[in-house]
């Protein structure tokens, strides 16, 4: 992009962030996610680092946000409250620590490394060990007189606990510095209780925390579970606290709650796997995070590496992968399902989401492109959670700059060219009704080979192309008429990939029932459900008969899905495919045990785990006789954590009471 372009594109984010930090700081609401602020903010920093002489004092990158509220006294700090720039990879983190090798080559550096709270910053002022004053962060240099409300607060020493190894912070002025958080069990408990009183709901733990501390009334600040965690101690003579971990050693002494999972590092690669550990495990926290802080733990090298507009050049704040970032909309193209619904899809400039690149999001459907107002070479926010396909969660209009076209959905499907069926007039759901259409036909051969299905393995979807290309199927019984001479003409395969195939297929020629119905493709039917309908009807013969009132009967299925399975065997080209599957040797049969040791336990998992696909631990589940559940419900019985877990899985399971159990604790309860 041009130079001139470059500098619209800084004007708007200057804009959009500094509104979103006013909302977010000082209105106590979001207007969006405090990740997609980060990204919006992350790339702002960029530009600037492009064209340093467009920077302006004004900007986000150049201030600490945050404002005063009328009705409190304003004070200001005896030294500014800074902010912390962020990172987002191990590059680079190397990057800062290269940084700082250079302005002090000689001196080995270790580093204070901890939990980044997600509260209200604030400053508690103690005058010979009694509290005096309570302060918060406001702009940085000037915060709000907040000390009647932060009394209330019980973790809040009301004097310092006298020690003889700390004695002196007893004596003149010490400053403790820490974060007002409300804990995520104690919000959910108050969400409740508001729900029950018709009150509307808070919207997370830091907003609610950051609006009750100011407000003007202490009984009401009072009323509410607060808690203070203290990260820094300060006094006047910086020797008097040489390290960071001497000042959290100090502070747990003084009476202050302060995170012991703190800990020093002698090098980056420590860092690092302490960052992965906490990743994993951060959900397990009384209070939400998003990454660490990390600091030189020496303070007077922190001191003598000095600040950088708003940061400390010392600290940084290592921001875990997000679940949301934002990135622009290339083109929208239109995706036939295996089922035949025709789903816009963005196609995104590349970016990092949970920890992978992704460069297409889903759109869902006409109405929703409609309602979110999303138009090609529109910025917008992307989300992806977990094993969640990511979507396009929002539009920033207020990045447009001309260049925006508004999509419209086509008449004709683009694969066969059939017109299109609005299946449902007020979402705008679109569908290609033709049977034979050939994006419909692979990806249902697909989708019935697939892991979750048949899991037929070698047979992708480059394969699966090939070989309808080449008239060798067309559907997905063909396959199991597949010989290693037909295989051999085609360019994908030799003698060796030609016979692991034939010997991959022949193998799965008795799957079990539920895969089976699950890999029919029948609409409305998941792999959870397709479990249910197996374990009330025996053989697929009595699912071929059964009434939508019977099926309906069955838990889970509903009225929905039971008439597509109905309509599904009622249809001739699926009887016709039901009866070559015959021909050729194929018919599925019932191996869900009736009990077993998982016996009307009901397990979703969320992230990768390390000992086993999800794939792998659904089956086992259910050989044990247990449920795997893709959602959570409420009779889920446990809730297993992997790696990047998805925060929605996690926050149901909270409100439902759901057990929630790490990795470990899973293997155990499948052994056990």
């Amino acid at each position: 992009m041009s130079k001139a372009s470059d500098k619209d594109r800084i004007d708007k984010l200057k804009v959009l962030i500094n509104n979103y930090r006013y909302h977010y700081h000082v209105l106590n609401e979001s207007i969006m996610s405090e990740e997609a602020a980060d990204s919006l903010k992350h790339e702002l920093t960029q530009l600037e680092s492009k064209y340093p002489e467009l920077v302006t004092p004004d900007s986000p990158t150049q201030r600490i946000a945050g404002g005063i509220l009328p009705g409190f006294e304003q004070v200001g700090h005896s030294r500014r409250m800074l902010s912390l720039n962020d990172v987002f990879s191990r590059d680079e983190m190397m990057t800062w620590l290269n940084r700082l090798t250079k302005l002090i080559p000689e001196t080995k550096l270790s580093f204070f490394t901890d939990i980044k709270m997600d509260g209200l910053a604030c400053s508690l002022i103690y005058i010979d060990g009694i509290l005096a004053r309570g302060i918060s962060r406001g702009n940085g240099f000037v915060g709000e007189d907040i000390t009647a409300n932060i009394r209330t607060i019980e973790s809040i020493p009301l004097n310092l606990r006298q020690t003889k190894q700390y004695g002196l912070f007893n004596v003149g002025q010490t400053e403790i510095r820490g974060e007002i958080v409300m804990h995520k069990q104690d919000f959910e408990r108050l969400n409740k209780q508001r729900q029950k009183a018709n009150l509307p709901l808070f919207a997370n733990p830091r907003n609610t925390a950051a609006g009750t501390i100011r407000q003007l009334d202490s009984g009401l600040v009072a009323s509410r579970p607060l808690h203070f965690r203290a990260y820094d101690l300060l006094r006047q003579d910086i020797a008097e606290v040489p390290t960071n971990e001497f000042a959290y050693k100090a502070l747990s002494s003084l009476g202050f709650s302060a995170n012991q999972m703190a800990k020093v590092f002698s090098d980056l690669e420590q860092v690092m796997q302490f960052a992965n550990y906490w990743e994993h495990k951060r959900h397990q926290l009384p209070f939400n995070t998003d990454g660490l802080v990390i600091k030189i733990n020496d303070r007077q090298v922190f001191d003598t590496l000095g600040v950088i507009g708003k940061a400390p050049r010392a600290a940084v704040a290592f921001k875990y992968a997000a679940e949301q970032a934002t990135t622009k909309i290339k083109d929208i193209f239109i995706s036939i399902g295996r089922t035949g619904n025709a789903t816009p899809v963005a196609v995104l400039e590349p970016v990092i989401i949970a920890g992978s690149r992704v460069q297409m999001a889903t759109l869902h459907n006409e109405g929703e492109v409609c309602r979110k107002d999303i138009r090609i070479n529109d910025s917008v926010i992307v989300h992806k959670a977990g094993d969640i396909i990511p979507e396009v969660v929002q539009s920033l209009p207020q990045l447009r700059n001309g260049q925006e076209i508004i999509f419209k959905m086509p008449k004709q499907c683009p694969e066969c060219d059939t017109a299109l069926v609005k299946q449902k007039i007020a979402e705008a759901i679109w569908r290609c009704p033709n049977i034979a259409c050939p994006s419909r036909t692979w990806k249902q051969i697909q989708h019935f080979v697939s892991k979750e299905a048949i899991d037929i393995e070698g047979l992708g979807e480059k394969n699966i192309i090939t070989l309808l290309d080449a008239s060798l199927i067309a559907d997905a019984a063909d396959i199991y008429s597949l010989t290693v001479e037909q295989l051999q003409k085609l360019d994908r395969f030799g003698e060796v990939s030609a016979k692991k195939l034939i010997k991959a297929i022949a193998s799965k020629k008795q799957p079990s029932l539920a895969r089976f119905v699950y890999g029919l493709g029948i609409r409305h039917i998941g792999t959870q459900t397709a479990l249910e309908i197996a374990k009330h009807l025996n053989n697929l013969e009595d699912i071929c008969i059964a009434s939508v009132n019977e099926l309906a009967s069955i838990e889970g299925i509903g009225q929905i899905g039971a008439e597509a399975v109905v309509e599904y065997f009622s249809e001739t080209a699926n009887t016709v495919l039901l009866d070559k599957f015959k021909r050729v040797g194929v018919w599925p049969a019932n191996d869900i045990p009736l009990s077993g040791k998982l016996a009307n336990i009901n397990i979703a998992v969320t992230g990768t785990l390390d000992q086993m696909t999800r794939d792998q631990a659904a089956e086992t589940i259910r050989k044990l006789g247990g449920s795997f559940q893709l959602t959570i419900a409420k009779d889920t019985t446990y809730l297993v954590i992997g790696h990047n877990p998805g925060r929605s899985k996690i926050t149901k399971a909270s409100d439902l009471k759901t057990n929630i159990i790490d990795e470990t604790a899973f293997l155990k309860l499948l052994t056990t």
